[in-house]
């Protein structure tokens, strides 16, 4: 701590404390040197803290330190003599870098998407919040000074993130009002206003459901340099936050845990729902709809975390979608091709986003090498729980001039190829008494599609289909469902070659969706499929394809 800067937080003040001691040590005599040693001793750890913890956090973007050096530069006792603010505002209200990093790395793990701020000040916590936020995330901010909206604003606009942030200006209360009228609601909602009105903002909050489910409160200076635990507090600020601090300890709606961070940091949560049984009791229906499916609410029953997945023809395509999406989901993931190298570039994209994998070459069409693959899996990672059979060729001709070995190509990989990686996978599911397999089959599998000609994959995806069903029929009251998706025209860099752009216009036209699919746009339904969410759906075909087959 610099020698002009007032203690603030407890360790600064104890830090000040001890300094104060072991000069007055140093100043007498027969002060035992262990005494002076231990205070030294003393001193050094709490001296040492907030710098070590602000070397160790992650480094603060170019428009963050633009703001802080702002901000501490900025001269607010003359702002307020100039009566451009309404309070005296210093510049030790600055959020700063630990708890900017702090802020955002909540953002993160709470994978939040909407965020509201109560008090903004300069807008560095603000900012922290708005990086951790996803591109299409929002954070709205509180702040009864217009003054600090024009000062914050030039550095927003210089951040990539600035334009997730809504700063609205007067009544925090009356915004909050507003917000809840307009049936807002948030994610993460961060306080750091005037210390008296804590108790109504968290109230308000709470009875007005701005908070969303599973979302959570986070509290700035709940321990405010000590005085709400000290017996011998008069400070005005610090007696409304120990009354704030002992409302939350005390409202059974809620769980909270204070941080010892700088000032100190109050995290808080809704209670579980079966607190709420507890508390309402009569008042409510206490089933699997309130509490959830083994307490799991709808979203976590779509996680598949634990979970070991293969996707066969994944290195490309729709398969490596499926990969990603099975992956973030959190299953393990074995990525399969026929092209070693395709399947090892995307299992390296896997592990950088911190997924488990592994690369694996097969033919699915060679019941050898779909044997091999299958062990491989269960050797590595004990079981197989999902299995997605996507791998598929397409090789396009009138039905006069298809020929034998054509015919035998497509059904070989696309039926046959399928029908060997449910049986292989199933022996494995059905020993264990649980398993997803979801097959790709097609739009084609439905109708005709035109102008092109492709009688022997049309054909070999209405196979894939009837498969599908009969598996699914047999093998669900074993604890294996199967299912399969049938996307419509997808698009890949191939379709935009200069001698497919004429279909390409015609496909359009035949799409109510006025679109080609992305890969992105079944993913969702991959994850939803391999879940425990779509336990009771089996021998479905999943059609998505923009409404194509409608027309």
């Amino acid at each position: 701590m610099s020698a002009d800067k007032v203690p603030d937080t407890p360790v600064e003040i104890v830090s000040d404390l001890l300094t104060k001691a072991r000069n007055i040590a140093a100043t007498c005599e027969n002060v035992p040197e262990e005494l002076s040693s231990l205070l030294q001793k003393a001193l050094d750890m709490t001296r040492g803290l907030d710098d070590y913890l602000g070397k160790m956090s992650a480094r603060e973007s170019e428009p963050l330190a633009e703001l802080y050096r702002k901000t501490v530069t900025h001269d607010w006792d003359q702002v307020h003599k100039d009566g451009k603010t309404m309070f005296r505002l210093p510049k030790e209200c600055i959020t700063g870098h630990v708890e900017g990093q702090t802020l955002k790395m909540l953002v993160h793990l709470s994978r939040a998407k909407r965020v509201l701020e109560i008090g903004m000040f300069t807008g560095y916590g603000a900012l922290s919040m708005a990086e951790g936020l996803p591109e299409d995330g929002r954070l709205v901010a509180c702040e009864l000074e217009p003054y600090l909206k024009e000062f914050a604003q030039p550095v927003f606009d210089k951040s990539p993130h600035g334009k997730k942030i809504v700063v609205k200006t007067g009544s925090a209360m009356d915004t909050l009002k507003e917000l809840a009228a307009a049936g807002e609601q948030f994610d993460m909602v961060f306080i750091d206003a005037d210390k008296t009105n804590y108790i109504n903002y968290y109230n308000f909050i709470l009875d007005s459901n701005l908070l969303r489910l599973h979302g959570f409160l986070c509290v700035d200076n709940s321990l405010y340099k000590a005085k709400v635990y000290l017996k011998d507090t008069a400070d005005d600020n610090g007696l409304a936050l120990r009354e704030f601090n002992q409302v939350v300890a005390d409202d059974p709606r809620v769980e909270q845990v204070i941080v010892p961070l700088r000032d100190g940091l109050s995290l808080i949560r809704r209670a579980s729902p079966a607190s709420e049984c507890s508390r309402l009791k009569g008042k409510i229906t206490d089933d699997e709809v309130f509490r959830g499916v083994r307490g799991c609410s709808i979203l976590d029953r779509m996680r598949l975390d634990g979970k070991v997945a293969y996707v066969t023809g994944a290195g490309q395509g729709i398969g490596r979608a499926f990969a990603h999406a099975l992956g973030e989901a959190g299953a393990k993931v074995a990525v399969v091709d026929l092209d070693q190298e395709r399947a090892q570039q995307v299992a390296e994209e896997l592990r950088l986003k911190g997924i488990t994998s592994t690369a694996l070459k097969a033919d699915i069409s060679e019941p050898d090498d779909v044997q091999r693959m299958i062990d491989g899996i269960v050797s590595k990672w004990g079981g197989v729980h999902i299995a997605c059979n996507n791998a598929g060729v397409n090789m396009n001709s009138a039905s006069e001039d298809t020929s034998l070995e054509e015919w035998d190509r497509t059904f070989s990989v696309n039926l046959r190829g399928t029908f060997l990686c449910c049986q292989a996978a199933g022996r494995v599911m059905l020993k264990q008494g649980y398993g997803k397999i979801i097959n790709t089959a097609s739009m084609a599998s439905l109708i005709v599609p035109h102008p092109q000609k492709q009688l022997s994959y049309n054909t070999s995806k209405a196979g894939v289909v009837k498969l599908t069903q009969t598996l699914g029929t047999e093998w669900i009251d074993r604890g294996v469902r199967v299912n399969c998706i049938s996307p419509g025209i997808v698009d890949t860099p191939l379709i935009h070659s200069e001698s497919l752009r004429p279909l390409v216009q015609r496909w359009l036209s035949d799409i109510p969706a006025g679109r080609l699919a992305q890969v992105t746009d079944l993913q969702a339904a991959v994850v939803y499929l391999a879940s425990d969410a779509s336990d009771y759906m089996t021998g479905h075909n999943l059609v998505i394809e923009g409404g194509q087959s409608l027309w």
